[in-house]
């Protein structure tokens, strides 16, 4: 039960991180720069690696010491074996209701902004992630590979061949690679589909952004909802066989 509790709190300090970042950057009269711009992006994926960073921390500090975040990853770590597949459902639950949570938080964080922003799009930009053009079959693509290169790269990080090769790094150092792993993907891959990279990220925010009171918001986009969803699935799946093939599992 601490163990499903730590993933929740880890996923709802990444949300309220990663979302906070985007609507300090969208709403209207917040004292961050106006989204939009260039520099506005690397501001965006800077607060989702520091999110990742912190969320990390506090899933192992509050009893899940491998601290996935993400249902993706807790896929790919079944296929190895890490998980039994119950487990590894329950642990995906807490983690989208942790997302929602994080959703939560945002929303009251910023709660006298959201009336005075006018954009609907925007506004459910901040809980989830759109196409910048919507191809369903391009838009699936990338955040299959995406999250292939995220869980790959995870393997890759904590591999027995970086643990005790030329590449060694200091114990509990890992987090921090992979907040600047996730900060890379942001800046190479973000701009197709807003990098989902995790159902829990887009999902339980996206339920939020549909549950809550939000002055002024529009429908939730639940047409796209489930690329996010499926692509970062198919992703973990995929960049096990891909450690697999490679000898890095």
């Amino acid at each position: 039960m601490t163990n499903l509790f730590g993933e929740f709190f880890g996923t709802l300090v990444l949300l309220s991180f990663g979302c906070g970042a985007c609507a300090n950057l969208t709403l209207a009269r917040s004292k961050a720069v106006g989204g939009g711009g260039g520099g506005a992006w690397i501001a965006v994926t800077a607060g989702w690696a520091f999110g990742v960073l912190l969320g990390v921390f506090s899933a192992i500090a509050t009893g899940a010491p491998q601290a996935d975040l993400n249902p993706a990853i807790t896929l790919a770590k079944m296929m190895v074996g890490i998980y039994a597949p119950g487990h590894a459902v329950m642990t995906m639950l807490a983690q989208v209701a942790g997302g929602f949570a994080g959703g939560c938080i945002t929303w009251l964080m910023f709660l006298p902004h959201w009336e005075v922003t006018e954009d609907k799009a925007s506004k459910l930009s901040i809980f989830c992630t759109a196409p910048a053009i919507r191809n369903t079959t391009a838009n699936l693509i990338c955040e299959v590979l995406a999250t292939t290169f995220l869980i790959l790269m995870v393997f890759v990080i904590f591999s027995q061949e970086v643990s005790s090769g030329g590449a060694k790094f200091a114990a509990g150092f890992g987090p921090y690679i992979v907040a600047i792993l996730i900060w890379g993907l942001g800046l190479s891959f973000g701009g197709p589909t807003g990098y989902a990279l995790n159902p829990a990220r887009d999902l339980g925010p996206r339920i939020a952004h549909a549950i809550l009171p939000i002055a002024g918001k529009g429908g939730s986009d639940w047409g796209y909802s489930w690329i996010p969803v499926v692509g970062p699935f198919i992703g973990g799946a995929l960049s096990f066989v891909i450690g697999k093939g490679m000898g890095i599992l």
